[in-house]
C-alpha cells in the first residue's frame, strides 16, 4: 500500500483490508457511497442574491439516504476534500413548486398560546396529521394563515458547495441511516438539506 508515513498508524492497515493493495491514495479520498461527507455551502436565488446570511455546514452519509437533495448528491459524487461545485436547481429539483392548496386559514384561538408570524407548527392544529410543517405567514381579524409549502418552494436556487472532509462509514452507521431513511426521518448526522 502506498499510504504510509506519520499519522497513518492502523488506518493504512484498515484501508488495505477495505480496498486492497491496488487502491490509490487519490481514489480513497473521493466521495462515494457509504462515506460520511462534510460540506460548507451557501444558497443563492436565480438572480445571485444570497438566501442566507452565512455559510452553513452539513454532514451526511453519501448514497441516497435522503439527507441531501438528490441533484446535490449527484454533483458531489467523486469529488475530493477542498473541491467546490456550484449547482443550479429549478424548483422541481430543489424545494418543489409553490402549491396554493397548502395555504390554510384557521381561527387564531385554535393555535396554542401567543402566536406570531414566522412560528412553525407540525401539521395544522386541530386537523389530521399530514407530516408537513406549517408556517404562520399572516395574522389578521382573528384568523391565522398557515403555509405548508417549504419557504423556498417555487424558487430556482444555486448552491455553492465546498467539500470539507469525508470518511468511510461503519456498518452500524450505514444501518442506522438506512433505518432513518425508511422511517422518513432526518439523518442522524444532524438534519437534512431538503
Amino acid at each position: 500500500m502506498s499510504i504510509d508515513g506519520p499519522g497513518w498508524g492502523t488506518t493504512g492497515l484498515i484501508m488495505d483490508e477495505l480496498y486492497g493493495d491496488d487502491a490509490a491514495g487519490e481514489e480513497l479520498s473521493r466521495i462515494r457511497d457509504g462515506w460520511w461527507v462534510t460540506v460548507h455551502y451557501r444558497l443563492w436565488d436565480a438572480q445571485g442574491e444570497p438566501l442566507e446570511d452565512q455559510t452553513r455546514e452539513l454532514t451526511y452519509l453519501h448514497g441516497g439516504y435522503g439527507a441531501i437533495l438528490p441533484r446535490l448528491e449527484e454533483a458531489l459524487d467523486g469529488r475530493a476534500a477542498g473541491e467546490s461545485v456550484s449547482v443550479r436547481l429549478e424548483p422541481d429539483d430543489a424545494f418543489g413548486d409553490y402549491d396554493p392548496e397548502l395555504l390554510v386559514i384557521v381561527p387564531r384561538d385554535r393555535l396554542p398560546g401567543e402566536v406570531e408570524t414566522g412560528m412553525v407548527f407540525e401539521n395544522v392544529p386541530g386537523q389530521a396529521a399530514d407530516g408537513l410543517l406549517y408556517t404562520v405567514t399572516d395574522l389578521a381579524q382573528g384568523q391565522a394563515v398557515l403555509d405548508g409549502n417549504h419557504p423556498l418552494a417555487g424558487i430556482a436556487v444555486r448552491f455553492d458547495i465546498v467539500v470539507q472532509d469525508m470518511r468511510p462509514a461503519t456498518d452500524d452507521e450505514v444501518a442506522a441511516e438506512r433505518l432513518a431513511a425508511l422511517d422518513g426521518g432526518a439523518s442522524s448526522a444532524g438534519g437534512p438539506l431538503h
